[in-house]
């Protein structure tokens, strides 16, 4: 099939590959703008755009996709089906209406649930067992199209936003393949969504990572989790700011206060939550690279009765 393949960022990478992979016939790759990254601020292209360039794939960046010279681009391009994987901007109807098999979107969860811009992350703070990918018909609404296939992927105790993120993107890459064999042959099914059982992920800000330990261990060591690696849970510890990592869950004295340091030893350091503790694992201090606690120990001396937050 001739594809249109719009994508963005690491997750639609997988996507793109195993589309090429299987032989279809990407005639151009829509993604976001090169943006500036660092002190040097030089324009970085986005990780679609550089595997793109890598199959020597037609890529076009523009700033606003519903403007008219898109549109055209898009009719000129003339293509069989168009995939979406985190693209970063709504598609309007204009452009949703060219190809004869359907903008087809690539979503990691298991639609309606987790509709929205962060479906990974908010999947593993809320506690779920089990995530997934959807491909689904796209239309003007928010992830609100028509479901094709579906496959779940596990939760595990130790899945970070990084960890399911590769999960995901892996078994999306190997999912949109059958969706569009079903497609191309006219066996595919569309289901639609009972929006009643529709929850929305809305997108990540830093603001998400500043720790309440007023909360449970267990709702923290989620969040921890979820945003690992960005943009990463954060406190205060004697004053300084510190992103942690990776924390175990423990039982405390129930007359410990949230936030207070209740167990100091040459290894590990434990939070007070509002009901158990964390035992901390992995940090980062403000300034210094990521490290284990025993490091973070070894420069930093902490004792019993510190409180830990703003």
């Amino acid at each position: 099939m001739k594809v249109v393949y719009m994508g963005t960022p690491d997750f639609a990478v997988y996507a793109l590959e195993s589309i090429v992979n299987a032989g279809h016939d990407v005639a151009a790759v829509i993604t976001q703008p090169d943006k500036a990254k660092g002190r040097s601020k030089a324009l970085v292209p986005t990780p679609v755009k550089a595997k793109a360039m890598e199959y020597n794939i037609p890529v076009y960046q523009p700033e606003k996709l519903r403007d008219e010279e898109n549109v055209k681009l898009l009719q000129d391009i003339q293509p069989d089906i168009i995939v979406v994987a985190a693209y970063g901007q709504i598609l309007p109807e204009s452009i949703l209406n060219i190809p004869p098999l359907g903008c087809i979107n690539i979503h990691a969860s298991l639609l309606p649930k987790y509709r929205g811009a962060a479906p990974i992350e908010w999947s593993i703070i809320d506690g779920e067992t089990k995530s997934g990918v959807t491909t689904m018909y796209m239309e003007k609404g928010l992830d609100t199209g028509d479901m094709i296939e579906k496959i779940e992927v596990d939760i595990t105790p130790e899945d970070t936003g990084a960890t399911l993120h590769d999960k995901l993107a892996v078994e999306g890459a190997k999912l949109i393949i059958s969706t569009m064999d079903k497609l191309k042959s006219g066996e595919a099914t569309r289901t639609k969504q009972d929006d009643s059982m529709s929850c929305y992920a809305s997108m990540l800000t830093k603001d998400m990572g500043n720790i309440d330990f007023s909360k449970s261990a267990q709702e923290i060591e989620r969040l921890i989790r979820g945003l690992n690696p960005w943009p990463c849970a954060y406190t205060k510890i004697d004053g300084k700011s510190v992103k942690i990592f990776k924390a175990q869950v423990c039982d405390v004295a129930e007359s410990a206060k949230p936030g207070e340091i209740v167990e100091v030893t040459k290894k590990t350091f434990t939070i007070a939550c509002g009901q158990g503790g964390l035992i901390i694992k992995n940090l980062q201090p403000e300034g210094k690279k990521p490290m284990d606690t025993v490091s973070y120990l070894n420069g930093n001396k902490l004792t019993v009765g510190m409180v830990a937050g703003e």
